[in-house]
């Protein structure tokens, strides 16, 4: 797989059937080495969680649509293969007593899934790595309306993962994310999941981006 042959374009709501199926098959069943199955039981995501992020504004979702030519030039035969979200938070999106540390100028990826057979073929590096361009681009163009404040500001990259999971922890500290010390306990209400184990946390991963 090449950059030439995985392409990603925003998500539009006719997609949140098959980013629904992607995501559950993905994270809840027993396949590829990404799934979280025996830490978590039940669904991932529902439709209308999908579609309200999808209609969310600075939540930007993307999708790796399959073609009948496996390049971006075929018809789309209506599954995907991949998936990711960026959400662009800023210092205006927080409250009033936020201060301007930058600690709320940040881009969070989430909802990242490759196809079982497609893993372990560089499809997810691709895929994250344009997720992350992205995601800086929209913190630049933050730090240039700024210019005239005099605003100094750091800019993340950050994103949650399970707790109890090393190799994926492995692989985002080799794309230079790091643990921050945020962390919280799995959420138990059944909206995403049924936990396996008592002690499940999300816990949260950044990486310092200049732009």
């Amino acid at each position: 797989m090449n950059k030439n042959s995985v392409f990603l374009r925003q998500a539009e709501a006719d997609d949140v059937s098959a980013l629904e199926k992607l995501l559950n098959h993905c994270y809840r069943q027993d396949e590829g080495w990404t799934n979280e199955a025996n830490l978590i039981g039940g669904i991932r995501t529902t439709q209308a969680e999908l579609a309200k992020v999808i209609a969310t504004p600075k939540h930007y979702v993307f999708v790796y649509p399959k073609t009948t030519t496996g390049m971006r030039v075929g018809q789309e035969t209506g599954e995907l293969l991949g998936c990711i979200a960026v959400e662009i938070t800023t210092n205006a999106d927080v409250s009033e007593a936020a201060t301007n540390d930058g600690s709320n100028k940040k881009a969070y990826i989430g909802m990242f899934a490759v196809h079982p057979k497609l893993q372990g073929k560089g499809v997810g590096n691709i895929i994250l790595e344009a997720a992350e361009t992205f995601a800086i681009r929209h913190l630049a163009a933050v730090d240039s309306q700024m210019v005239n404040q005099n605003v100094k500001q750091i800019s993340r990259l950050t994103m949650s993962i399970l707790s109890h999971r090393p190799e994926l922890l492995a692989y985002y500290q080799r794309r230079g994310y790091q643990l921050n010390g945020n962390k919280m306990p799995f959420p138990d209400d059944g909206n995403n999941g049924e936990p396996k184990r008592q002690d499940l946390e999300l816990l949260e991963l950044e990486k310092i981006v200049n732009v």
